[in-house]
């Protein structure tokens, strides 16, 4: 069956750094669009990153433009997320998702069918 599990997160200072990392298994991670998404206490699911497979463009949100990057290695089947100059509001439970979203509805959590468990990501002095 499908699977994405996250790693990567943790508690880092604010202006710090942290690579966050998603293996995924049981469908083709080839040919699945693939995002992360991020959701704070009290707050709803954003998206913060994601790669569409019709084109393999990136797309962030503008709160994160310039700080983070995605990317993906199809041959270990692994999603990133490189977050740099990180603030206190990137705190939050970062998640994994996989999907075939068209490319109007790419950033909308709906879209995605499939998702992990979610990694815990707390910037703190």
């Amino acid at each position: 069956q499908v699977q994405l599990v996250e790693s990567g997160g943790g508690t880092v200072q604010p202006g710090g750094s942290l690579k966050l990392s998603c293996a995924a298994s049981g469908f083709s991670f080839n040919g699945a669009s693939m995002a992360w998404f991020r959701q704070a206490p009290g707050k709803q699911r954003e998206v913060v990153a994601a790669i569409y497979i019709g084109s393999a463009r990136t797309f962030y949100s503008d709160s994160v433009k310039g700080r983070f990057t995605i990317s993906k290695d199809n041959a270990k089947s692994t999603l990133y997320l490189q977050m740099d100059s990180l603030k206190p509001e990137d705190t939050a439970m970062y998640y994994c998702a996989a999907g075939y979203p068209s490319f109007s509805s790419k950033l909308l959590a709906r879209e995605y069918r499939n998702w992990g468990q979610g990694t815990q990501v707390t910037v703190s002095s």
